[in-house]
């Protein structure tokens, strides 16, 4: 009788594999394979690239298919990560639900759906915007998804740190759309993501480095130890705090950045600081997702800054 049973779920399992995936969910699955909580924050800080490359209001179209082909060549870059890390992928906690372990899309319907969007991603850039834009975002989506992916991240405990250059580039990415060049400016926000990246990611890496050894990764917490990586965590902090105040000595920004910049900055050296003294998960947990909202704020005060002369006007005009 349980055999029955068994055979019969084994037949109603496969009829239900070979039944067609609605359009909506298929659309979903490929959805995720592009990242979109870390390609949202990509974008953002491209697109405040293209803001602050220019005094005045941006030429449409250099704006839309600007940000259009950063998104969608970040979107590629993250699909071929789905490929290639597929296999860690299937073992970690953090990663084995997504499309390519649970089988909702294969490795090869996973790579077109990569390659088209990488294409049409260079082609937007290259017909719309200029073709530097297109060459910067070329090389930091090969050096992302392969480079890193496929060599560094297995190689090198300084995996994150070789590797991070490719996630700063975007700002970068968005004054070249703009201006058609790179300036000192840009490489400073490029600075300010690259000194951002390993505390942010050790901190993850910090509560799942069970995960990373179980995978063979060897990010710092699993090749050096947790002291050694929460002590690297707190010097990048005070880096990157002494770094983020760079843009009002230069004057590329002015006391509002400033101003919000010291508690932001407070924040994360306070958290990098407790780190270090008395680790929990938990702590390492909160320190991750305020790492996040710390990029996202910082770059927005970079951007209310810059426009802070027409937000005056615009308030006075409103109240008078």
């Amino acid at each position: 009788m349980k055999t029955t049973v068994e055979t019969t779920d084994s037949r109603r399992d496969a009829a239900l594999d070979h039944q067609p995936r609605s359009l909506r969910l298929l659309a979903r699955e490929y959805f995720e394979l592009t990242k979109p909580r870390v390609v949202s924050l990509i974008v953002f800080t491209a697109v405040v690239g293209m803001f602050l490359s220019t005094p005045g209001a941006l030429p449409l179209t250099a704006f839309v298919a600007g940000t259009l082909g950063i998104a969608l060549a970040a979107g590629s870059a993250a699909a071929l990560n789905h490929v290639f890390d597929r296999q860690a992928d299937a073992v970690m906690a953090r990663t084995h639900g997504r499309p390519l372990p649970t089988g909702q899309l294969t490795a090869t319907e996973a790579l077109v759906f990569a390659l088209a969007v990488g294409v049409v991603s260079m082609v937007i850039l290259v017909v719309w915007v200029n073709v530097l834009t297109a060459v910067l975002t070329f090389f930091s989506l090969i050096f992302y998804s392969v480079v890193y992916t496929v060599w560094l991240k297995h190689a090198t405990p300084q995996n994150i740190v070789i590797g991070g250059a490719a996630g700063a580039a975007p700002p970068v990415l968005g004054w070249a759309a703009i201006t058609g060049g790179v300036s000192a400016d840009a490489l400073l926000l490029f600075l300010i993501i690259f000194l951002w990246t390993p505390p942010h990611f050790w901190a993850l890496a910090l509560y799942r480095e069970k995960e990373y050894a179980a995978a063979g990764i060897p990010m710092l917490p699993v090749t050096h130890g947790s002291r050694y990586t929460r002590l690297q965590i707190l010097l990048y902090t005070v880096l990157l705090a002494a770094v983020t105040v760079m843009p009002f000595a230069t004057k590329m920004s002015g006391w509002l950045y400033l101003a919000g910049a010291i508690p932001l900055n407070a924040v994360f050296l306070a958290y990098a600081w407790k780190l270090y003294r008395n680790y929990s998960d938990q702590l390492a947990r909160k320190t991750f997702f305020y790492s996040i909202q710390y990029l996202a704020l910082l770059f927005a005060l970079l951007l209310l800054d810059h426009y802070r002369v027409f937000i005056r006007e615009a308030m006075q005009s409103a109240l008078y």
